[in-house]
């Protein structure tokens, strides 16, 4: 299963400061960093994201229907954490709602412009 999700960034430092504070309210933290790759996550033994500067030297662009989903424990972390996000600078790509009778989720995007979402299963 998936081990790692690495996201391209021009700027490592503003969006380590992005992703310090908004994976932070999932209880993640800062658990490798090597020159402008740092990742995050609970454990080494669950899923984590991570940034880069592309290694090609290339600038970093936005993947076309590629998203990250990030699995929050209740509907109001999903609700907090889309809002911590839009207040980090992020851009809202569909508010926070049941999207099924058992999905709820609320979609943005980071500073360089990476899809992500929140969602709770239940």
């Amino acid at each position: 299963m998936v081990g790692y999700v690495t996201l391209g960034t021009n700027d490592a430092a503003r969006a380590a400061k992005f992703y310090d504070a908004l994976l932070g309210e999932l209880g993640a933290k800062r658990l490798m960093e090597f020159g402008l790759f740092i990742l995050w996550g609970v454990s080494l033994a669950d899923p984590c994201l991570a940034i880069t500067t592309p290694h090609d030297g290339k600038p970093a662009t936005v993947g076309n229907g590629v998203m990250v989903a990030l699995r929050a424990p209740s509907k109001a972390a999903v609700d907090a954490l889309h809002a911590k996000a839009l207040a980090l600078g992020g851009t809202d790509e569909g508010a926070p709602g049941p999207r099924s009778d058992a999905f709820y989720a609320g979609y943005f995007r980071d500073l360089d412009g990476n899809k992500l979402n929140a969602f709770f299963m239940g």
